[in-house]
């Protein structure tokens, strides 16, 4: 069971550099957890991307229904969030020290603990870097 950042689930739904090793990876795995924030980010990316004019309406929209589908194919399994994640989040970023972590990485971190999982698929360096030193384990497809 692992956990899918942002910056993986872009590559699944986009042709991308290395989104042919993250669908690799992800069909290893039996369970892909997209979380409510990843979901939320994603959605929020695509249509910066189309506002933008990286994509045109129709593959804006297209993109998006790749996402809801990917609800119904194993190995996703989509998971809301629990409110306790922000004092998670507060928790981790108290206990932290000297280590670094933006807001958002934080609450995929702290999204990570409430849901149990320790395993971090991420292209994101910032976000690997901080889950590494969290404790959890970082999967980055298609790199050392």
């Amino acid at each position: 069971m692992m956990y899918i950042d942002t910056s993986c689930l872009l590559k699944l739904l986009r042709p991308e550099p290395l989104s042919e090793a993250v669908w690799e990876a992800a069909n290893q795995e039996t369970s892909v957890v997209v979380s409510m924030l990843a979901e939320l980010e994603t959605l929020v990316q695509l249509k910066a991307d189309w506002l933008g004019g990286m994509l045109t309406h129709n593959q804006w929209r297209q993109t998006e229904a790749r996402l809801g589908i990917m609800r119904n194919q194993a190995p996703f399994d989509f998971r809301g969030l629990p409110a306790s994640v922000f004092r998670t989040a507060l928790r981790q970023h108290r206990n932290s020290g000297d280590k670094h972590c933006r807001s958002l990485d934080r609450l995929h971190l702290a999204a990570m603990e409430e849901l149990r999982l320790s395993r971090l698929m991420t292209h994101d360096e910032a976000q690997a870097k901080a889950a590494c030193e969290a404790g959890f384990q970082v999967i980055r497809p298609g790199r050392t």
